[in-house]
């Protein structure tokens, strides 16, 4: 990792660990609890600060990796008779579940005003223009082409609702993705004329991981950019053709080229029995049409070969400012918090039940790559990124595992219901299991995170 996605990183553990505890902490002195330490980390105490002999020692741990709050308890040690009234265990069992509840739903409510202040600051995204569908794929067939503009979404074609974005616009296919539903979209042509009602059946898809199999499925390659070359890598194809960064590109042989998603899609198409195909590349340069040959290179892609010409761009796609005010940012904040808290809790099962891979848990290396890439695109990139990973932090400690949150919380719905606490022998062998399925749940999303990275596989 680099040193700007440690930091990044440490940033986001930090806030979110802290959160956390704070939530259960402050609903621990609520109830009465006698609150000993609040730790971020875990291990060897590198830091710590305490007002006086009595108080909450505040710490600061070697492994950044969690934290903890460590309150009275009579299971941990004998607790002298005038401090018994402020230990956890003798609090009532709707206080105990509070305090337990309260680490999760302060990352919730969190993601809540991530989201609500990105609404309201207002965020620069690409506009839901469309790029060239890929052949065959689900958006072809729905009729989608280059240029459209995505207006608006519906789940029946009944009820519509504003698309404001492209990334408003691949949220809504990862819940029909998810949900196994159809999505109806309304679209125009770039100025806005000439409407249209299309179904994209992302119901047939044998998938309800919207991971990048699903998208080349559906075959939306992107946002709609004009295809003018930009940076050539010296020595390849197109540099020796004599391609240059602002020639524009009309035709590939005969064909009209719409956008730069095509282009793309014709050069990694010029393979034939496995070699690479001469093409006639028609360009516009200070006026002038030109033609220049060019036989791309063939590089091996997982199972395929693929043609590539060496080539970049330059075009710079159309940009929106999605912005809301104050209440209706707070709606779309509880809006966006809830539908990411079910899709996340949908998938979890998912994997659970072997209906969705677990190559969709993401670990540390993951979580500190997207860190640093939403840093680098400004705060609001970064808020709503904060926001997810609060969302995907709550939703795991709810999970009904020992160690987590929601396994405490089990235990508390089985005293509730039986009227007396989990027996001893029954919570060590829970305990057991809960750090085997926590540490299997680890090391996958460690070895996912592996295999993304190049270099490490």
């Amino acid at each position: 990792m680099t040193l700007s996605q440690i930091l990044y990183f440490l940033v986001t553990l930090g806030i979110l660990i802290v959160i956390h505890e704070w939530g259960h902490y402050r609903v621990a002195r609520a109830c009465g609890v006698k609150v000993l330490r609040f730790s971020v980390g875990f291990g060897r105490v590198l830091l710590r600060r305490r007002k006086h002999p009595d108080a909450t020692e505040f710490t600061l741990s070697a492994i950044p990796l969690g934290g903890y709050v460590r309150m009275l308890d009579e299971s941990d040690g004998d607790v002298p008779p005038d401090m018994r009234s402020q230990a956890f265990n003798r609090k009532t069992l709707w206080q105990r579940a509070a305090i337990v509840a309260a680490g999760p739903a302060a990352n919730l409510i969190l993601a809540v005003l991530l989201f609500a202040a990105v609404g309201w600051i207002g965020r620069e995204e690409s506009k839901a223009l469309l790029g060239s569908p890929l052949t065959g794929s689900l958006a072809e067939r729905a009729g989608l082409r280059a240029g459209d503009w995505v207006q608006a979404w519906s789940s029946d074609g009944q009820e519509w609702d504003e698309v404001r974005s492209m990334p408003d616009l691949g949220w809504q296919l990862a819940q029909a993705v998810a949900d196994k539903r159809p999505l109806f979209l309304s679209v125009a042509n770039a100025q806005g004329h000439g409407h249209r009602n299309l179904r994209l059946d992302t119901d047939t898809l044998d998938s309800r991981d919207f991971d990048e199999r699903a998208m080349r499925q559906i075959g939306l390659s992107g946002v709609f950019a004009e295809p003018v070359l930009g940076r050539m890598i010296e020595g390849d194809p197109a540099e020796a053709a004599g391609l240059r960064a602002g020639d524009r590109v009309l035709r590939v042989n005969d064909d009209p080229v719409p956008d730069v998603a095509w282009f793309i899609q014709r050069i990694r198409r010029a393979v034939v029995d496995g070699r690479a195909e001469t093409l006639r590349i028609t360009v516009l340069r200070d006026g002038q049409q030109l033609v220049r040959e060019v036989t791309p290179r063939v590089d091996i892609a997982g199972d395929q070969r693929v043609a590539r010409i060496g080539a970049g761009f330059d075009a710079k796609p159309a940009r929106v400012t999605v912005h809301y005010g104050p209440v209706e940012s707070v709606r779309q904040g509880l809006t966006r918090t809830w539908e990411l808290s079910a899709l996340t809790a949908k998938t979890l099962g998912r994997m659970l039940i072997g209906e969705a891979s677990v190559k969709n848990l993401s670990g540390p290396l993951t979580i500190a790559k997207a860190a640093d890439q939403s840093a680098s695109l400004g705060l609001t990139a970064f808020l709503s990124f904060l926001a997810t990973v609060s969302v995907s932090l709550g939703v795991l400690n709810l999970l009904p595992l020992p160690m987590l949150d929601g396994g405490h919380l089990m235990y508390y719905l089985f005293e509730g219901l039986s009227g007396r606490p989990v027996s001893e022998w029954w919570h060590k062998q829970l305990q057991r299991a809960g750090i085997a399925v926590v540490l299997l749940m680890m090391s996958l999303a460690l070895f996912n995170d592996l295999t993304r990275t190049p270099g490490l596989h």
